[in-house]
């Protein structure tokens, strides 16, 4: 199976890039739609992310190596 992203405007699919399919070609769509936070959740997501944005801007931030060593410690 082939994914190919595609907008919609006004009322009708747009591919962001060409394809090779022939004319005439029968395709089945789907909507993704992955985001199922309320807004309360979506609040506190962008919350966190917003705070991990700048804890990694004043430099509070670890290697990968330690990463990896604190959480083999902890399992």
């Amino acid at each position: 199976m082939r994914v190919l992203k595609a907008h919609v405007r006004s009322g009708r699919l747009l591919l962001d890039e060409p394809t090779d399919l022939p004319d005439g070609s029968e395709v089945q769509l789907g909507v993704i739609d992955l985001d199922e936070l309320d807004d309360n959740e979506r609040a506190k997501l962008d919350a966190a992310l917003d705070e991990a944005e700048a804890e990694f801007e004043a430099g509070q931030v670890v290697s990968e190596e330690e990463l990896w060593a604190t959480l083999r410690a902890l399992g």
